[in-house]
């Protein structure tokens, strides 16, 4: 797998695959399955797995679950289409839960 480079990484709390970048967080304000979660604008070295229509706190989205590149644990979701304009802004973003990920080299 690619490794990022770079001074705060975020990584799979199973196999420490490096999945993001600390630079990459738009928002540490949001709610996984699990409790607290953050939304990327990118994330690396993860398989994204079919959509499905969810409905979530902020309405209906179409999503897609996120599975490490390496051992396949699901790390959090893609935005693939929000229908509320209001949430418009998270397609094509990634929410890695706060659980599921460990930080590397801070």
């Amino acid at each position: 797998m690619a490794d990022l480079v770079g001074p705060r990484i975020y990584s799979c709390c199973n196999c420490r695959n490096h999945v993001s970048l600390h630079d990459d967080i738009i928002s540490k304000a949001f709610q996984g399955r699990n409790g607290r979660a953050f939304l990327f604008s990118h994330a690396m070295n993860v398989v994204v797995g079919p959509r499905e229509d969810r409905r979530l706190l902020t309405g209906l989205h179409t999503v897609a679950d996120i599975h490490c590149a390496d051992c396949r644990a699901v790390l959090g979701w893609k935005y693939e289409r929000a229908y509320e304009a209001s949430q418009k802004y998270k397609e094509g973003k990634f929410i890695l839960e706060k659980s599921k990920i460990v930080k590397e080299n801070w």
